[in-house]
């Protein structure tokens, strides 16, 4: 019985650990998208004088975080035309632009 009861203690710990990094991880992650779609519309603002039109999806504003300045508007405009999945976002990019701050 004080085994058993060790035993599923030490089980409940275990899983409330992997949960606690479970979340910690999602919500770091889930704070990061929250910046970048953040920063790239105001990039786009400054480029432009217009928001990122609100149809764009967050992992393609994720993807034309890459871009460079030079090639950021209209490659959004075509994301959101053709509705582009991030990764034919990301092959079109001519000049990539690192992020070397991802979590």
């Amino acid at each position: 019985s004080s085994a058993r009861y060790n035993a599923s203690l030490l089980i409940l710990v275990s899983v409330l650990l992997i949960m606690g990094s479970w979340y910690s991880r999602i919500f770091a992650l889930k704070a990061q998208d929250r910046a970048i779609r953040a920063e790239e519309n105001f990039r786009h603002f400054i480029l432009t004088g217009k928001p990122l039109d609100k149809g764009l999806r967050l992992g393609q504003i994720i993807a034309l975080r890459f871009a460079s300045d030079e090639e950021f508007p209209e490659l959004a405009k075509k994301a959101l035309a053709e509705k582009m999945p991030a990764k034919d976002i990301k092959q079109a990019i001519r000049n990539w632009r690192a992020d070397h701050h991802r979590v």
